[in-house]
């Protein structure tokens, strides 16, 4: 099991390191140019890798647009390869309501919508799953070893980033793989100290896939109203992401409140028949 992971591991890297080489265009400029060029910071040059790493799926994905793509990028999403599924769901959502779109399948687009959300939720929990897998079968020492890796570095990971994953999980326990999925920055992470901790496989299926739901519903939403406005949709999906954990919060201590009002209610109850 364990070679099958590593394997599956230098696969996806592969993917990434191939997916994220940019074409090389500083021998086309002028010596100046090239001079500001090896100034510029390593940051900025992972930033502008993934800018065309992005635009370069982006544009494979429009022109190959189906229910299946929406699945394999959102597993690459889900699992430690950066790929914003801003980019994914809600175009999705807004082409299935087009009759001329390869994802209008039923006369109902409301069914069609819903597909989506569908196939994109299995697509990021078997993202998911293969962040757990790593971390399960792998171990704490080899994860943190790899993120600073110049392979985990094109990845956009670091250290400091899964210590904050795996503070968040140790922290709010096996229902941060719920809330987690809501959580810009942890939403993509927190698959990663779930393995690591060794948590249930069943338990660990039905908080990600609930909060993979939950997020997707969110962006078919964006999709739907913003009628595939990527600009819109990149500016509002963090702020709604918090907004409908917010709601989530309020239920949760709804319910709790009226399960201690319950309790207390019963045991006066009791005690009066006494």
């Amino acid at each position: 099991m364990k070679k099958l992971i590593v394997l599956l591991l230098l696969a996806f890297v592969g993917l990434a390191v191939n997916a994220q080489s940019t074409d090389s265009t500083i021998n086309s400029q002028p010596a100046s140019q090239k001079d500001a060029g090896c100034v510029a910071s390593a940051q900025t040059d992972t930033a502008q890798t993934k800018q065309g790493f992005v635009a370069r799926v982006g544009t494979w994905y429009t022109n190959h647009l189906s229910y299946l793509s929406v699945t394999a990028l959102m597993a690459l999403e889900s699992s430690f390869i950066p790929f914003p599924s801003e980019i994914v769901v809600p175009p999705a959502a807004y082409a299935a309501c087009n009759s001329e779109s390869p994802l209008y399948t039923t006369d109902s687009k409301i069914l069609n919508v819903l597909l989506v959300v569908l196939f994109a939720t299995l697509g990021a929990l078997l993202g998911a799953l293969l962040n757990y897998a790593i971390s399960f079968f792998l171990g704490r020492p080899f994860i943190y070893w790899f993120v600073d890796t110049k392979f985990g570095h094109l990845c956009l990971l670091n250290g400091e980033k899964v210590k904050k994953a795996e503070d968040y999980f140790v922290e709010h326990g096996n229902v941060s793989t719920l809330v987690g999925r809501l959580i810009p920055v942890i939403r993509q992470l927190i698959s990663i100290p779930a393995g690591l901790a060794k948590m249930r496989l069943t338990a660990f299926v039905g908080y990600t896939t609930l909060g993979a739901l939950l997020w997707n519903v969110i962006l078919a939403v964006l999709g739907y109203i913003a009628h595939g406005q990527q600009d819109l949709i990149s500016k509002y999906s963090d702020e709604l992401s918090w907004l409908i954990l917010a709601v989530f919060a309020i239920a949760v201590i709804v319910v709790v409140v009226k399960a201690i009002r319950k309790k207390k209610l019963k045991k006066s109850g009791s005690n009066l028949k006494e």
